[in-house]
């Protein structure tokens, strides 16, 4: 007998890509009016599985049943025909057209007979659900106009008006704030109420133990268990996912921090962004820059880097003052910017790894209109080496690679440009916690040899774990600088909302 609760199961599920078995046998119950959270590393099989379940990939093996029966998913419309939908991590909406044009999309109403499509009709719809998810988003507003949350809420609007039994949400709080999270959480307990089921990716532990019912756990494409979330801790959570014991997230730090300065930020300036600045970084230390969104640290770490002129102020690299009047510049001086959206600004995707790796230092690879292959080659394997990338090939395509191994190619690319400071915006955002220690052994690695960084981060572990010193930023302002032995969650929070308060 068919257990009445279950609303979607898939069933020894295999997928196998040129030869290359991705998921072997991998099992998922989910029940009515829960949210089950998906969990594993970066290339555990999660995003795979979910491919499948909304009908982009087709199984090798294994069978997928709704209410207890078993259904065939050719493509995307037949998983929304039959009541699953997913709304993904890279957001895409038509931002020209309006919300309710983006919801009702290749389906609006139409008056009959002339067939024309009924807008006052559409909008009225889109109104009355979200009033039903208490939202106050204008139906009539392009989409253009909207915030990344506002966009990610329609694309959870958007699932629901397909009358989905169950809801895909992958990574759907990696843009939001801490405010933008809470209402999500609201909507998503409004459709649990519902008897909706939502299964729930994410690398945010305290996320996953705030919102799951149901956790199950992928581990290299197999699958290892399902348990209630009440019957797991954080340990016992990690220990599952990458198979051991990770008792040493953040690495011991070493005494790699010198008296020299690196970089010297003196009193910069750009309208809009940030005002009067000032700090330094020494040589071997991890400089945290912390504060809330909006804060102003993306846009520090741009105009040091030349993507955003500076007004008033000055930068020294070794006391000594330099122009950096756009990124060539700074590439110049010594310094590299790894962006937080690796994959719209710091890899190209459809590109080999040797082809991502390289790109920045092909002057290094050639000889007159001759390329040296052999010599690329040869850098490229001992970066693949360094950083422990895991590719089947230095030709394989960056696009399938999971999240850990495109931030080291990233990381690998601007090595190769012989930089003094680095400068990591989210180093870590959107990869799994064994990556994760990977990184920030990789950072400590990178201090111990010369490297000095400025580490931006919304993670407050991360700050307080790989910080030699840490900044706290308000408003575009320093409120405080604080080392680690004397900073607290409280601390940063209390510096971090300093200008918001009239402090």
């Amino acid at each position: 007998m068919y257990d009445q609760q279950l609303l979607v199961e898939m069933k020894g599920i295999s997928k196998v890509f040129n030869g290359v078995k991705a998921l072997r046998n991998v099992s998922l119950k989910i029940r009515k009016g829960t949210v089950h959270a998906l969990m594993g590393e970066n290339g555990a099989g999660k995003s795979t599985a979910m491919k499948i379940l909304s009908g982009i990939h087709k199984p090798t093996e294994g069978s997928i049943l709704v209410e207890g029966n078993e259904i065939f998913l050719d493509n995307p419309k037949m998983a929304l025909d039959n009541g699953i939908a997913m709304i993904h991590q890279e957001l895409s909406p038509i931002f020209e057209m309006t919300v309710a044009e983006n919801i009702f999309l290749g389906r609006e109403p139409v008056y009959p007979k002339i067939h024309l499509v009924n807008y006052p009709k559409m909008y009225k719809d889109t109104k009355k659900m979200f009033e039903s998810l208490g939202l106050s988003i204008d139906p009539k507003q392009r989409m253009k106009e909207l915030s990344v949350s506002e966009i990610q809420m329609v694309e959870i609007v958007k699932a629901v008006s397909y009358d989905s039994k169950v809801i895909i949400m992958d990574e759907p709080t990696s843009s939001l704030a801490d405010k933008e999270v809470e209402q999500l959480f609201s909507i998503i307990n409004r459709l649990k109420n519902e008897g909706k089921g939502i299964i729930y990716i994410s690398h945010k532990m305290d996320e996953i133990f705030q919102i799951a019912d149901d956790i199950t756990i992928f581990r290299d494409g197999e699958y290892i268990s399902t348990n209630l979330a009440k019957t797991l801790d954080h340990d016992s959570l990690i220990k599952q996912m990458v198979g051991r014991e990770l008792t040493d997230i953040f690495p011991e730090r070493s005494k790699s921090v010198k008296d020299q300065i690196a970089l010297s930020v003196e009193g910069i300036s750009a309208k809009g962004y940030f005002q009067n600045v000032s700090f330094q970084l020494k040589e071997g230390e991890i400089l945290g820059l912390t504060g809330l969104m909006g804060a102003g640290r993306t846009e520090i770490a741009k105009a040091i880097f030349g993507m955003i002129p500076i007004e008033s102020g000055i930068i020294k690299l070794k006391n000594k003052e330099v122009k950096i009047k756009g990124p060539k510049d700074a590439i110049k001086h010594g310094i590299a910017f790894v962006t937080e959206d690796r994959k719209e600004e710091g890899l190209v995707l459809p590109m080999s790894v040797k082809q991502n790796i390289t790109i920045s230092s092909l002057h290094k690879f050639t000889s007159g209109p001759m390329m040296k292959r052999d010599l690329e080659t040869q850098v490229v394997d001992d970066m693949i080496k360094k950083l422990k990338i895991k590719t089947y090939s230095r030709n394989q395509l960056v696009e399938t690679l999971s999240g850990g191994n495109q931030q080291k190619i990233v990381l690998a690319k601007w090595l190769l440009t012989d930089p003094k400071v680095l400068i990591l915006d989210e180093p870590t955002r959107g990869i799994d916690i064994g990556a994760k220690t990977e990184i920030y052994k990789l950072m400590d690695q990178l201090t111990k040899e010369g490297y000095s960084i400025i580490m931006i981060s919304s993670e407050m572990p991360e700050v307080l774990g790989m910080s030699d010193r840490i900044i706290v930023l308000s408003e575009g302002k320093v409120t405080g600088t604080l080392r680690p032995k004397e900073a607290t969650q409280e601390k940063i929070l209390s510096l971090a909302t300093a200008n918001k308060m009239g402090v």
